[in-house]
């Protein structure tokens, strides 16, 4: 057996499961990008085309336990507080501009010739190349915890880093100035 035809037996392996945690078929699913402590898959990997369209948004966190604990810190009002804090924080805003151009030319290698030949013949390759984690056109904001810390647990990013602290702290309370 090649590997080529492992890889395309462990995505249909993994699918089903997928599709359960979703409570829905996977649109663009391609593979799983991180597992959790367990040894299931946490964060998946989709195509940067779906339904012959742009997907900037190359990485899912599906991990359901992960999921409602940053669904909490989203409902507590950290989005908000941390993007405050980004405002006054140029260290941080660069970091996360690093961390949307590493994610960008992740998810260019992850293109196939032929989408890219879709995107170009469309003029469609800028939905890719200018949006960065979540598909996100401004780097200096945080829309969503989840894309980010799925996008962290492939290729860490401030982001991640900072909503791992969140969730290590049972009563979070520190902003970036408290923790850079």
């Amino acid at each position: 057996m090649t590997d080529l035809q492992k890889s395309g037996e462990r995505v249909a392996q993994w699918r089903d499961f997928v599709a359960e945690r979703l409570g829905r078929e996977p649109r663009g699913f391609r593979d799983v990008a991180a597992f959790n402590a367990e040894g299931l898959p946490a964060s998946i990997r989709v195509s940067s085309i779906v339904d012959r369209k742009p997907f900037p948004t190359l990485f899912w966190l599906i991990d359901a336990e992960l999921s409602l604990n940053i669904d909490r810190l989203e409902a507590a009002g950290w989005i908000a507080r941390v993007q405050s804090e980004i405002a006054i924080n140029a260290d941080f805003r660069q970091r996360m501009q690093q961390d949307h151009a590493a994610h960008i030319i992740l998810r260019d290698g992850y293109l196939l010739d032929e989408e890219r030949k879709l995107l170009a013949s469309n003029n469609m390759l800028s939905a890719l190349s200018q949006r960065g984690i979540g598909g996100i056109s401004e780097p200096d904001r945080i829309r969503c915890f989840h894309t980010w810390y799925a996008a962290h647990m492939v290729m860490p990013n401030a982001v991640g880093e900072l909503v791992d602290q969140l969730l290590a702290d049972s009563t979070p309370r520190a902003l970036l100035t408290d923790s850079a």
